[in-house]
């Protein structure tokens, strides 16, 4: 076996992969479990492949027999019903999971400086999964399915001069038909998924490339004119892959198996006792995950009583609504996410953590965090005035945290890192 695996080796380097990139990945000392959810989101986009392969299998796509041929999935093939709730359980997962790694990655300052290109990818990882997230949900040709895409695409005719004929291309026809189900399917099924993972490759390459950060922020590199090497590989009880021992300081650093592994495996155990618990037992979480309207087949003539995204967008969606007018709600929506890209050099503050920034930006952070909740309450509610008037106070505290972010962070007061992990 030790012959065969050196010779496939010598044509291609499947072992020298694995060390690098796996097992001996020098990975910080001080991880905590918010690092996990990188792991899990790997696991969840393999789970949303396998079960979407077999899903394929059985789906028509066409607005004729698009939504019986789920209810033959779910009624008739064996574990049809299974397979189904895996992938509408994983979806929501895959964003409880991404909005999570988000959330570490910005307490911890994972953004910055090298890590800008990193962020990048993430970001690109998240808009692709919305758009990815937002052509599946029309696939079961359900009322909420066919009026929630009736709503969405014709947002885009708010945009000037070309609005009205990207509305028709995204379409394929003058309304949401059977031509938009076939479109949406080909670009679910094939051309996202493809950059899906490709993105997700990426991200995985610019991360071992500059270092994992940590909770403290402290660089874990060798910086090329450090001449003090004094502390590098002392530790004899880690043997790292060669490329990294002149990289990274190890004795601040462990080998991701079996550190990290275990750590990781532990978290997928907790995280299958709840995905499990979902499927089995409330997989529609109380229509959030699955609505009722989506159980009764599509009608172009019977409108929803309210018609609102699912969970994970409708914080941008209360962000769209707060607005009166229907371009610069368009816009702030977008805005929304496009200011998320530009996150890296909004924040000029040299310190990565908040651990030893200022108690402005801790404050910063947490309002924050609580209007992007409070608007995805407010997303998934009918629009009464009071509730237009609470998403309009917690957009401009949305947008308020990247303004405040870029003027006091070049002159915040931090405190002093500790010289080693």
């Amino acid at each position: 076996m030790s012959k065969f695996l050196n010779w496939i080796d010598e044509r291609l380097p499947i072992v020298d992969a694995y060390k690098k990139h796996l097992s001996q990945y020098p990975m910080p000392k001080n991880f905590n479990f918010l690092y996990v959810f990188g792991a899990l989101g790997v696991l969840v986009l393999l789970n949303q492949l396998i079960t979407g392969i077999w899903l394929t299998m059985n789906y028509i796509p066409s607005a004729e027999q698009a939504f019986a041929s789920v209810e033959f999935i779910m009624r008739d093939v064996e574990y049809g019903w299974l397979i189904r709730y895996m992938h509408s359980t994983g979806a929501s997962a895959f964003f409880v999971v991404i909005y999570l790694h988000m959330f570490k990655a910005i307490i911890y300052g994972s953004y910055k400086n090298p890590r800008e290109l990193l962020w990048l990818f993430g970001m690109f990882i998240f808009v692709i999964l919305m758009a990815e997230a937002f052509m599946g949900y029309l696939l079961p040709w359900g009322q909420m399915s066919y009026w929630g895409a009736q709503v969405i695409i014709s947002l885009f005719g708010a945009i000037p001069y070309v609005g009205d004929d990207l509305t028709l291309w995204i379409r394929g026809d003058y309304v949401v038909s059977g031509a938009t189900l076939n479109r949406f399917f080909a670009l679910h099924v094939i051309a996202l998924p493809l950059l899906l993972v490709m993105l997700v490759f990426l991200h995985i390459l610019a991360l071992h490339k500059v270092g994992s950060n940590n909770p403290d922020g402290i660089d874990t590199k060798i910086k090329k004119n450090h001449n003090d090497l004094s502390d590098v590989n002392d530790n004899e009880n880690y043997t790292f892959h060669s490329e990294y021992t002149n990289k990274y300081n190890i004795r601040y650093c462990v080998p991701f198996h079996p550190y990290g592994t275990v750590k990781d495996f532990f978290a997928v155990a907790i995280f299958l006792l709840f995905f499990c618990y979902i499927i089995f037992f409330n997989p529609e979480m109380g229509g959030y995950f699955l609505e009722a309207p989506n159980f009764e087949a599509a009608n172009p003539l019977k409108t929803p009583e309210h018609i609102a995204p699912v969970w994970y967008f409708t914080p941008f969606y209360a962000i769209l609504r707060a607005v009166p007018d229907k371009l610069l709600g368009v816009m702030s929506m977008g805005l929304a996410i496009v200011f998320l890209f530009f996150l890296p050099w909004l924040d000029r503050c040299k310190v990565r953590s908040f651990r030893y920034r200022s108690h402005l930006h801790l404050i910063n952070i947490v309002q924050f965090i609580v209007c992007f909740v409070i608007l995805g309450v407010l997303g998934a509610l009918p629009a009464t005035p009071t509730y237009t008037l609470l998403a309009q106070i917690c957009s401009v505290g949305y947008f308020m945290f990247f303004i405040l972010l870029f003027i006091y962070s070049k002159y915040e007061k931090t405190r002093s890192l500790p010289k080693r992990l």
